[in-house]
């Protein structure tokens, strides 16, 4: 049995100014007070002294997080390509309102952010279906390379709603939020074709 832990980074700017961060990697993206204090605040609060090792998204938000959650354990850490955020193109680093406002038919109203069709604007933009594709192929390798391990991944907000997706196979891909900031989401991976989501978006204090 392999079991994943996924975290999503802590703030930044880029979040709370209501920006689409898409794979920017810059200071804007970058973790804020905020988002360091919401790292710490887990750090504090989810023991990770079980784990058998870290596997983090190459950019500096998360890796940022996960030298905060891993400043006393000291776990082995190694960073994933495949766990990258959603990239949204030419709407990387665009205001989420004004392309609400631009573009409304491809916005969810209730959670207030893009449907899977926003590639018909955003035409460089990665569909919602590659991101769960990386991921799946992500936690195969993981299940094959780690069989009984639990490995702690840090990564972003679409991408732990991507394994959440690919785990569940809803008939509606906004039938799930974006987890929250540090939130921690777990699957349990009995075999490649036997996963279990034993729960998301959970913040812990």
């Amino acid at each position: 049995m392999t079991e994943f832990y996924l975290i999503r980074h802590g703030q930044t700017q880029a979040n709370a100014q209501g920006l689409k961060q898409g794979t920017i990697n810059s200071e804007i993206t970058n973790l804020n007070d905020a988002g360091e204090a919401q790292a710490q605040n887990l750090a504090d609060n989810f023991d990770i002294s079980f784990a058998d090792r870290i596997i983090c998204s190459p950019l500096n938000r998360t890796k940022q997080t996960a030298a905060i959650l891993n400043a006393d354990q000291k776990l082995p850490i190694t960073y994933d390509k495949r766990l990258l955020e959603i990239s949204y193109g030419q709407w990387d680093g665009q205001l989420n309102s004004k392309l609400r406002e631009t573009h409304p038919d491809v916005y969810n109203e209730y959670w207030n952010d893009v449907l899977p069709d926003y590639v018909k604007y955003a035409t460089e933009g990665e569909t919602f279906q590659s991101v769960i594709d990386r991921v799946h192929d992500f936690m195969v390798d993981m299940i094959a390379k780690c069989p009984e391990e639990k490995i702690i991944i840090v990564t972003h907000g679409f991408t732990v709603k991507a394994f959440a997706l690919d785990v569940l196979r809803p008939n509606n891909l906004m039938s799930l939020p974006e987890p929250r900031n540090t939130s921690v989401t777990k699957i349990i991976a009995l075999n490649e074709k036997e996963l279990y989501l034993e729960y998301y978006n959970q913040i812990f204090n």
